[in-house]
């Protein structure tokens, strides 16, 4: 039981980091048709997160180890963001992904 716990908590980290990186790219870019994919991006990554937070016990409340997937979600987003810098991405902020990370983890009770 204890592994699927951690698989379906891997699975939410990697979503909600997605999630996460496209709303920051999404506040980066003056295009928007751009603007857009990455919207629809955001809200795939979040749906599915969504679900996964469902299957994590307990449901209701917040989670015992919020604090280490915290971290986790904000390590793994800037260093994401920072491999887009270097590829020539331009007007990423990234003290937004802390407070971007907080909404979201408070609004599927994670945080």
């Amino acid at each position: 039981m204890e592994v699927n716990r951690k698989k379906l908590i891997n699975l939410f980290i990697e979503n909600i980091s997605n999630a996460i990186l496209h709303r920051i790219l999404e506040k980066a870019v003056e295009d928007d048709v751009i603007r857009r994919y990455y919207d629809k991006e955001f809200l795939n990554s979040f749906e599915i997160a969504k679900k996964y937070r469902e299957k994590i016990n307990p449901v209701d409340d917040k989670l015992p180890d919020s604090s280490e997937i915290k971290g986790i979600i904000i390590k793994r987003v800037n260093n994401e963001l920072k491999i887009r810098i270097s590829k020539g991405y331009k007007n990423i902020d990234l003290s937004l992904v802390e407070s971007a990370a907080n909404t979201i983890l408070s609004e599927l009770k994670i945080n």
